[in-house]
């Protein structure tokens, strides 16, 4: 199944108990639907406030129930306009949305202006000082290829020793007007990414492109294991899962 969701009313992908996201509501409205107990698998759990254009899931079904085209249509009818199916297609039974993925792609928007845009609330980080796009697109470019990531994520708790290494295929930004100022998009492209990766690395990137730090700093922070830059994240409202490559 591949989905989209405004992911600001949610408190992230994956079910909390207590809590609204978009794993439960999306399992109960399967449930609904299937008349049988689902068991979600999903491609890259996005956290509260992060949005998502191409997230896939996977999910068996009891044969005769699953009906694609009825199923996109109820579900959307059931949970629009929040969260929106745009495929559903029956795969093969060695499919897994999570680790059959080759490929994981983020954008992430920057109001950088004077004036903040009430209608890009919830979905791009405004920063007010004028950014250098030639700073940021020489300092994201440091991220390519195969690195240690530590300084960059938050290690998971339960497994403390787990690799922070990982292969970012692809950087790059792109500018479009505003009129109040310019609205930036980075994308990046990777393997597959750490917890809180994409906003660290966007938000270390535009400490370079404001001068508080140098890119020699990214590069340093590369070839460490602190998180020297800890505290420097983008707004997950700016952050959106954009594709999943198989």
């Amino acid at each position: 199944m591949l989905l989209a969701y405004e992911g600001s009313t949610f408190r992230g992908f994956a079910e909390n108990v207590g809590v609204r996201t978009v794993g439960g509501v999306l399992r109960e409205a399967l449930e609904t639907i299937l008349g049988h107990e689902v068991v979600i698998v999903v491609a890259g759990r996005t956290d509260a406030g992060v949005h998502a254009w191409g997230q896939v899931i996977s999910f068996d079904a009891r044969a005769g129930r699953l009906h694609p085209e009825a199923m996109r249509n109820g579900l959307n009818s059931m949970l629009a306009p929040s969260i929106a199916i745009r495929r559903v297609e029956i795969a093969e039974p060695s499919f897994h949305a999570r680790f059959s993925a080759i490929t994981r792609t983020y954008r992430f928007k920057i109001l950088n202006s004077r004036t903040p845009d009430p209608f890009l609330a919830g979905r791009a980080w405004f920063v007010r000082d004028d950014l250098d796009l030639a700073t940021l697109t020489a300092a994201s470019q440091l991220f390519v290829g195969t690195h240690d990531f530590t300084a960059f994520c938050r290690r998971p708790k339960d497994r403390p020793d787990a690799t922070m290494v990982r292969r970012v295929d692809s950087v790059g930004w792109e500018l479009e007007e505003h009129p109040e100022g310019r609205l930036l998009t980075f994308e990046i492209s990777a393997s597959a990414f750490c917890h809180q990766m994409v906003r660290a690395v966007v938000g270390a990137t535009v400490e370079v492109g404001l001068g508080k730090c140098a890119v020699a700093d990214l590069t340093e922070a590369l070839r460490g294991t602190d998180r020297a830059l800890d505290g420097k994240l983008g707004s997950p409202g700016g952050l959106t899962l954009w594709e999943v490559g198989y």
